[in-house]
């Protein structure tokens, strides 16, 4: 049985899907308007937005790290 190659992107369901937030939080946390980096593939309106696996928890560690920081907890 042929093994799954491992992702290097997630799709906006995905990626909102593994960070535990709705689509639409997703898109307003996404690059320019936000902090979370993001690659657009293609033309037009129709563009896929791609995300980064490692950015994505290179995002989720910088968050937890600065509510260490605050003193915030979950």
């Amino acid at each position: 049985m042929a093994k799954r190659p491992v992702s290097l992107t997630l799709r906006v369901r995905e990626a909102a899907e593994a960070l535990g937030i709705c689509e639409r939080t997703l898109y307003q946390l996404t690059a320019p308007r936000g902090p979370i980096p993001c690659v657009r593939i293609g033309r037009g309106k129709r563009k896929t937005v791609l995300y980064s696996v490692d950015a994505l928890k290179e995002w989720v560690s910088r968050q937890a790290e600065a509510q260490t920081m605050e003193g915030g907890a979950c």
